[in-house]
């Protein structure tokens, strides 16, 4: 029985063929004990995100197997499937879902949300009684791979989100956002991205302006933000330390005026702005003003081509940590093997030990001499614990068997120039 790793993402399907694959949340505990049941594994667990599905299993089974299954518990085609799932097995599979997990396989290289989804699929598939020990040493072992990966690479460090870059602009411009106030322009994917960003960095208070002062209520509810109209920008520009705009609009809503006139009730403090709009929601001139670090969407691609340049220098360390843990794992997956066989081992020749210790107390019992005893218990032994192995041998040695011979020598430490 073996690892396996089966799946679809985002370099391999279309985004509809995903979304129609994907597995609800509330849907996956059954899904993996049905999986279990109906796959003939003895363990399963399950990934499922907006970029990919992956199952990873415990067992000898099939690509036509899992695809055939796959197909029917989501009602598609199995055709579909067939021209984009990839299968990984063994070594190759455990190394596929330490990449997963550190973050080296997601359309954003290193990534760190993957690693919260993977260990999420961990304790799922612990819920649901489907990963017991063989996938729990697979995942420890990407746990373990995708820590290193964080903690000796770069590969997280530098951000690639347009989002991302401007908060972390923002944070170098000022040594700390939790006295900073921001007004974000728009309440779209972007700004809702953003907001969530510098909530995570602990920003003092955040303003959102919109053209519908509903969406712009709605977003400032999840963030405990205020709302006001794109009207009512210029009483609250003085207020914001930073500025961060992304709408739709077709002309540009913050004017070199406007900034000018906020800048003096100011008393010129510094204003952080980005312009992530195309076409632009800032006027060009603003940047022309004292105290404006003004940055638009193409200042951003600079800074984020640059970090995933940086990623990708960090990711090729990163697969040279994954090459070692995978191998690792490899020698663990081997030893742990060999201890049925110990085990067995160990139980034969306790078994004649514990024999020939009754007929040796039996032997004393009946006033047998002391040393006569001893001598026959160590006698028996030898003669036991030789035999199956002599015979091996000889039959090895009739047979021209090379290799049991030389792993004898090997076992045992021999040396036949004696």
């Amino acid at each position: 029985m073996g690892i396996l790793a089966f799946g679809i993402n985002h370099t391999t399907a279309s985004v509809d063929l995903r979304g129609r694959v994907a597995f609800a949340p509330e849907t996956v505990i059954e899904s993996l004990q049905t999986a279990l049941a109906q796959l003939q594994g003895d363990e399963v667990a399950l990934l499922s995100t907006c970029n990919r599905t992956e199952i990873y299993l415990h067992g000898e089974i099939s690509d036509t197997e899992i695809l055939n299954w796959l197909a029917e518990h989501k009602g598609l085609d199995v055709a579909l499937l067939e021209q984009c799932y990839y299968c990984h097995r063994d070594q190759q599979a455990v190394r596929h879902i330490m990449c997963v997990a550190s973050g080296l396989d997601s359309l954003i290289l290193g990534e760190p949300q993957i690693f919260g989804q993977i260990k999420s699929a961990y304790a799922v598939g612990r819920e649901a009684g489907t990963v017991s020990s063989n996938l729990n040493h697979v995942f420890q072992s990407a746990f373990a791979a995708a820590k290193r990966v964080r903690s000796e690479t770069a590969i997280g460090q530098n951000p690639v989100s347009v989002a991302y870059a401007s908060v972390s602009l923002a944070e170098q411009i000022f040594s700390s956002l939790k006295d900073a106030h921001a007004l974000l322009i728009g309440a779209g994917e972007t700004i809702e991205l953003v907001a969530r960003h510098l909530r995570d960095k602990n920003i003092g208070s955040i303003t959102v302006a919109n053209r519908t002062l509903g969406r712009a209520q709605k977003l400032a509810t999840d963030f405990s933000a205020d709302a006001i109209l794109l009207s009512e920008i210029p009483d609250y520009l003085p207020r914001a330390d930073i500025v961060i705009s992304s709408t739709a609009s077709q002309l540009p809503i913050l004017g070199k005026g406007a900034v000018e006139s906020a800048l003096k009730k100011r008393k010129h403090r510094p204003m952080f702005m980005v312009d992530i709009a195309v076409p632009r929601d800032i006027e060009p001139e603003v940047e022309e003003l004292d105290d404006v670090y003004l940055y638009t969407v193409d200042d951003l691609q600079e800074v984020i081509q640059d970090n995933m340049r940086a990623r990708e220098s960090a990711a090729d360390v990163a697969h040279e940590i994954i090459d070692e843990e995978a191998h690792l794992w490899t020698r663990q997956k081997r030893s742990l093997a060999v201890v049925d066989t110990i085990r067995a081992f160990r139980d034969s020749v306790e078994k004649i030990r514990d024999e020939e210790v009754d007929k040796a107390l039996s032997a004393l019992q009946r006033g047998q001499d002391s040393a006569s005893v001893i001598a026959t218990l160590a006698r028996n032994l030898t003669n036991k614990l030789m035999h199956k192995p002599t015979t091996r041998l000889k039959q090895a040695g009739e047979e021209g068997s090379d290799e049991t011979i030389h792993a004898t020598h090997e076992l045992f430490g021999l040396d036949t120039k004696r």
